[in-house]
């Protein structure tokens, strides 16, 4: 894992919470804003599409093919976690990997099939009713990537849209309050008693502060970094985006621990305790036939995490999960590349091992 300490730029895109005044946006701001956005995607890395980023590093894994050609060259690296099919690479299904995890470590859940949607609301009501849950909850598809389709279900009526719109396998999750989130790459050689953590990425959920006149929909383009993802903000809030914050108030303008839904993506390495490498080992090695991958976890409060303790795992993502804490805004892009080739590096190395192993 390797750390940056953030510039002053990127200090200042990060934390600038204070908006300016003024109600509404007057029609010669916003493309002034437009603009301003357009140029810090274009400036800063962290926005780019992600062949962009993703592109550097095609030689390097044809490389590690050629290097672990005898355990099944580029597709070596699908041998990394046996027990999730072709290692987590694309296709996975969340509920089927959640279930190799201990039960009270993880986030409540509950599998919605495919059929009736009567049947499938009734299916869902009826575990909110009888495990206790409360609303709000968490839906999404079984299999996703990148936060697509995941949504805070305020009630049965929300509910029934979004079963609606999606008729396949849907993930029901009790909603965890938080308020803290991170994602925990872990890695450990199946020849290894113990495993480690590679890297942890403290998730920063974005928040505007109210002015007493402004909309939200005028703090979010007037905020120099949640210009920039203007429309996945807007879109979280719906019709609250006219709504005027009192001065003061702070507003949160998503809760799903996602970089491409607005959530700040910080360097998490003053996490990594002992206590923690200890408590994460421990889940993984109950986890039959994982050894890559990243839990996304949320807490309440960050020294008992320190400790192991106080944390719900939300997903845990296999090989094609990312070592997120390169998105943090003072990381640069060959640091990032640094990162993300010693991360397949060592997918590499465990799907080897665990192919010589006979897993």
């Amino acid at each position: 894992m390797i750390a940056t300490r953030p510039s002053a730029a990127a200090a200042a895109l990060t934390h600038r919470e204070t908006p300016l005044g003024g109600d509404r946006l007057p029609g010669w701001e916003l493309p002034l804003y437009k603009l301003d956005a357009f140029l810090t995607r274009l400036m800063h890395w962290e926005f780019w599409p992600s062949w962009v980023t993703y592109a550097p590093l095609v030689p390097y894994i044809l490389w590690l093919g050629v290097r672990h050609w005898r355990a099944g060259g580029v597709m070596a690296c699908t041998h990394a976690n046996p027990g999730i099919p072709l290692g987590g690479i694309v296709g996975e299904s969340k509920w089927d990997i959640l279930q190799l995890l201990p039960a009270e470590s993880i986030v409540p859940c509950a599998l919605i099939t495919p059929g009736p949607l009567d049947e499938r609301l009734a299916h869902l009501n009826q575990v909110v009713r009888e495990r206790a849950w409360t609303w709000p909850i968490v839906l999404k598809p079984d299999v996703g990537q990148r936060g697509q389709g995941v949504c805070i279900i305020a009630g049965p009526a929300e509910a029934r849209k979004y079963l609606a719109r999606r008729p396949g396998r849907v993930l029901a999750q009790a909603y965890h309050p938080g308020p803290f989130e991170a994602g925990v790459f872990f890695v450990r050689l199946p020849t290894e008693h113990r495993g480690r953590i590679f890297s942890i990425t403290d998730k920063r959920f974005p928040t505007v502060v109210g002015d007493g006149r402004s909309t939200i929909r005028a703090l979010v383009w007037r905020h120099p970094r949640y210009r920039v993802q203007a429309r996945a903000h807007l879109a979280n809030l719906g019709a609250r985006t006219d709504e005027i914050p009192a001065a003061g108030e702070r507003v949160k303008l998503g809760d799903i621990g996602n970089h491409c839904r607005g959530s700040l993506f910080l360097d998490g390495s003053h996490l990594i305790t002992p206590g923690l490498t200890k408590a994460i080992d421990q889940i993984a090695q109950r986890a039959a036939g994982f050894f890559f991958g990243r839990f996304d976890i949320r807490y309440s409060d960050p020294e008992a995490l320190k400790r192991g303790e106080g944390f719900r795992i939300v997903e845990l993502n296999g090989l094609l999960s990312e070592s997120t804490n390169i998105y943090d805004p003072g990381t640069s892009f060959w640091s990032a590349q640094r990162t993300l080739r010693e991360q397949w590096r060592l997918a590499f190395a465990v799907g080897a091992c665990c192919r010589s192993a006979g897993r």
